[in-house]
Order: structure tokens, then C-alpha cells, then sequence
């Protein structure tokens, strides 16, 4: 599976990081990248997340754009990288994707703790139950 642009771009500038302090900065400044979501509704709060986390996403023309916010920074930031790997995606190539080798990729899976990680996770299976309802 090809990487999209956006993911092109993440993975180039968190390998140009030298250490975990320059990569948590770039993560606060991709959360800033966020699509903000007009409203925060109930229904699109995902559940599983420490911190609080909303997604919504469409389909068009077969692939799939998702928005999301958060109210914690580096969790925006984790969430904008996602992001970046993830829309465009059609529902077969989200529903094989490995959250954990692209957060590996881009040298961040050493420093998420178990409760992000599994924050990062719920939100893909919030993605996965979205596309089943389409």
C-alpha cells in the first residue's frame, strides 16, 4: 500500500528528528495542522481515549476523510499524524492498515505509553466501525 502525501511528509520530518525532545515539539506542531471540527458532538466522542477525543469522517468518491480533535496537544498531534497516514484510504486498505508500524515509522512507538497507544488504537477501531456503518 503507497503512502499518501501527507504521510510522505510525516515520515520524512520525524526521521529528520534527532531525539524524542524534537519530536514531541513536531507533534504539537502537527496537531495545529488539525481540520477543526465544527462541533463536538457526543456521538463522535471516542470512547477508550484518556483524553478527550472526537472523530467524525465521509466518504467521497470511494476514500475516506476523517476529522478529529482533542483537547490535549500531544494528543492532537498523534491524531494529526494519523490522520496524515489514513484519509484518502478506501475502506480495504484502512481495514488492513498497522496503526503500530506507522507510529513505528516515524521512531514514536517507543515513547507512547500504553494508554495512548491504546487511546490511538480505539480511534482506529471508531474509523473501522464507521466504515462498517457506511
Amino acid at each position: 500500500m503507497s503512502l499518501p502525501d501527507n504521510a510522505l511528509e510525516a515520515r520524512e520530518a520525524f526521521n529528520a528528528c534527532a531525539g524524542w525532545e524534537q519530536r514531541a515539539r513536531l507533534l504539537m506542531q502537527w496537531g495545529e495542522r488539525l481540520e477543526p471540527l465544527p462541533e463536538r458532538h457526543e456521538a463522535d466522542r471516542v470512547h477508550g481515549c484518556e483524553s478527550q477525543v472526537w472523530l467524525n469522517g465521509e466518504q467521497r468518491d470511494g476514500h475516506w476523510h476523517f476529522r478529529a480533535s482533542s483537547d490535549a496537544r500531544l494528543i492532537r498531534g498523534l491524531l494529526a499524524v494519523l490522520l496524515a497516514r489514513v484519509n484518502g484510504l478506501n475502506a480495504a486498505e484502512l481495514a488492513s492498515l498497522d496503526i503500530s508500524d506507522w507510529f513505528t515509522q516515524l521512531g514514536l512507538s517507543r515513547q507512547l505509553s500504553p494508554s495512548r497507544a491504546s487511546g490511538m488504537n480505539a480511534v482506529v477501531q471508531q474509523m473501522r466501525r464507521l466504515i462498517e456503518a457506511d
